[in-house]
């Protein structure tokens, strides 16, 4: 599946290898130009709004420096007992983050925006996954940790990783958890056309 020839071409705004992968997984061929937006000039108030509001904020960083192409922004975060957690800062913050979410459910929500300057085309949405954990004992959360593998995840776990030990179950999207919600952002790039299904004979 790629790009189609007579649209723009398509550009992640992130340096997420996940999110890259998810993408190639996909069979996209698309350019990865990270945004710079500072993303400390959002308050994190309300989880989607504040997902959301990132997501749309590196989308259109890179849409303005990039008017022709379509334009993949997002932003996830884990949230639970109604506290947003992002990437943990230290051992100690990784330590809280996985004691807080040990034999609970909690979300985890990505919000995604898709855009064309030059179209006028702007859409974003929030994508919500339900996550399961099993109970963790402390010799399993300090394994973990010293793996190194929680320090760029939020929530401090990759369910794709190492991390998948720590999950029971999930109730939605599991590449939304990844990062990316793929089926949905799929479904959109290809109602817009910026996206075209290539047959081949074999």
């Amino acid at each position: 599946m790629k790009a189609r020839h007579d649209r723009p071409r398509l550009i992640l705004a992130s340096n997420s290898p996940r999110r890259s992968q998810l993408l190639k997984q996909a069979g996209l061929t698309f350019s990865v130009i990270p945004s710079k937006f500072d993303e400390s000039k959002v308050a994190a108030s309300d989880p989607d709004s504040y997902v959301i509001t990132l997501a749309e904020s590196k989308a259109l960083d890179i849409a303005q420096k990039h008017p022709t192409s379509w334009i993949i922004g997002a932003d996830t975060v884990v949230l639970v007992d109604g506290i947003i957690l992002g990437k943990p800062e230290s051992r100690d913050n990784a330590r809280d983050m996985l004691l807080r979410l040990s034999g609970k459910i909690h979300q985890v929500l990505t919000g995604y925006c898709i855009c064309c300057k030059k179209t006028k085309r702007f859409f974003s949405e929030t994508v919500r996954t339900d996550v399961q954990f099993k109970k963790l004992n402390d010799a399993e959360i300090e394994w973990y940790i010293q793996t190194g593998e929680p320090f760029d995840k939020a929530g401090a776990y990759a369910i794709q990783g190492i991390g998948a030990f720590l999950v029971k179950s999930i109730n939605g999207s599991y590449t939304n958890v990844v990062g990316l919600p793929v089926c949905e952002v799929m479904a959109h790039l290809i109602n817009e056309g910026a996206l075209e299904l290539n047959f081949e004979d074999h």
